[in-house]
């Protein structure tokens, strides 16, 4: 038998390491092949598939600058920004995120019917219920989270396949979404669902007219079966604190407290929220539209945001004085002073958001604006 030299063993060894490094580089250049199904069959798949676990790492890139206060400036991160997120997944109850920053990280922990929320700088935990509805977190842009809302109330007509592509290194199905809702503002939604279990490994929306994604959401690493449960834990720190939330956010705090009721339609889209009272969530797939009821005061701190917003200006016509602004395919709309306030914000046209100011707060009575005149907002 040859004998090896040490010269050629470290030259084995380093092929060896070499070629282990770059197997997953092999194989997310390798080309995806399409199989034979349906865009019905691939979006019932889908559909299904929210019992899938698995671990992974998610990077969204989201391109919608969004005018927003303090109140609002969680939203705006997400959907204007790059994101990495480390998930942890055992079913639909069950899950962990890690939002992934240069200053450090902040967990969501979701267990049964409630969410911690941990944030490491400043040691602080968070623990409220789930409620009604409530502003976008990180976990609402992982693909298997994102694809069954943008599919929701898909019709056979507006539904197609696109092909194959390699998403985390394993085949993706690819299924074309395009709404045609005459309000949407999204020309259509791009997922790719892992061909063998249906779990949605990439998500790209598309707003009208020519564009990138107005927000990509997809698996850079993906690995299939139930976390440890040392994972789906929390240990509280000694020198953390500990907080109960009721409301987490601007809309919870809205629904719950705000002395108004939406209507179950509004400019032209049904409801597609639950339990909600003073809070409407409005359309169907890619086509949303909210409706939030204001106080004064923060009603004033968004309408100095939008003001100063590129293309920001003020109705006129039937919905003279209320403010509006275009942030890609997002219309936001805050009603004018001296009315019960409300923020009117989704994947909407502008039509679409003056039409639901005029049916919440109605005409300025007494005033005649023609539609082409902008009134002074300021």
């Amino acid at each position: 038998m040859t004998k090896v030299s040490g010269l050629h063993r470290w030259v084995l060894v380093g092929v060896g390491v070499a070629l282990l490094v770059a197997a997953p580089l092999l194989v997310s250049a390798l080309p995806a092949e399409d199989r034979d199904v349906g865009a019905g069959e691939l979006l019932a798949s889908i559909l299904r598939s929210d019992e899938v676990s698995f671990s992974g790492y998610v990077e969204s890139r989201g391109g919608v600058s969004l005018p927003s206060d303090e109140s609002l400036a969680s939203v705006a991160r997400l959907v204007g920004s790059s994101g990495s997120i480390r998930v942890w997944w055992a079913d639909p109850d069950t899950w962990r995120t890690a939002t992934l920053r240069t200053t450090g990280e902040t967990d969501l922990l979701h267990r049964d019917d409630a969410t911690l929320r941990w944030v490491y700088e400043s040691k602080r935990i968070t623990i409220s219920p789930d409620v009604p509805v409530r502003l976008p977190n990180s976990s609402d842009v992982l693909p298997n989270v994102l694809a069954p809302r943008v599919l929701e109330g898909a019709r056979a007509g507006e539904l197609s396949r696109i092909g194959a592509e390699r998403v985390a290194g394993r085949t993706a199905l690819g299924l074309r979404f395009s709404p045609a809702d005459e309000q949407a503002s999204i020309d259509h939604v791009d997922v790719w669902a892992e061909a063998e279990t249906g779990l949605p490994l990439r998500v790209a929306l598309y707003p009208r007219g020519a564009g990138p994604a107005a927000l990509d959401t997809r698996f850079v690493d993906l690995e299939l079966g139930r976390p440890d449960e040392e994972v789906l834990t929390f240990e509280r720190p000694e020198d953390a604190t500990l907080n109960y939330e009721d409301t987490i956010d601007l809309a919870a705090a809205a629904d719950r407290y705000a002395d108004r009721d939406v209507p179950d339609t509004l400019a032209g889209l049904g409801s597609r929220a639950t339990g909600v009272r003073s809070v409407g969530v409005y359309g169907r797939g890619p086509t949303v539209l909210l409706a939030m009821p204001l106080r004064e005061d923060d009603a004033d701190s968004l309408r100095r945001q939008v003001r100063v917003r590129p293309g920001a200006h003020c109705l006129g016509g039937a919905a003279v004085g209320s403010m509006v602004v275009r942030a890609g395919p997002l219309h936001m709309l805050v009603t004018r002073e001296g009315d019960e306030a409300w923020l009117l914000t989704g994947t909407v046209t502008e039509a679409t958001v003056e039409r639901a100011a005029v049916e919440l707060v109605g005409p300025l009575p007494g005033v005649t604006v023609p539609d082409t005149l902008e009134h002074d907002c300021r």
